[in-house]
């Protein structure tokens, strides 16, 4: 009988992370559509415009992925499954999102 559970627990389990990368997919999908929209915005604009989007954009994302290490340091997921939520130990998620930059 315990083994009969344990597997029911299991299934439940794999149940739960099939429907959470169902939404990574449907996440993942959303920002590459959004990447290719702006992809093709910023093809639109002259040499010197480009040049001022892009240096806006690496200021930016330095100091979002620096206010998201922060957060995350102090106790909150940075993940979209559970952002600004009080996290208990580390998150995969989290690590993964603050790790990719480095990479």
């Amino acid at each position: 009988m315990q083994l009969t559970q344990a597997l029911v627990e299991v299934e439940e389990k794999l149940q739960t992370l099939l429907q959470e990368l169902r939404s990574l997919q449907v996440y993942c999908r959303s920002l590459e559509e959004e990447n290719l929209r702006l992809k093709r915005e910023l093809c639109s604009f002259g040499d010197s415009e480009q040049a001022k989007v892009v240096e806006n954009a690496a200021k930016i994302e330095g100091e979002g992925h620096d206010n998201l290490a922060r957060l995350y340091n102090e106790g909150f997921h940075v993940c979209h499954l559970h952002f600004a939520q009080p996290r208990e130990g580390d998150c995969l998620f989290c690590m993964g999102f603050l790790r990719k930059d480095e990479l």
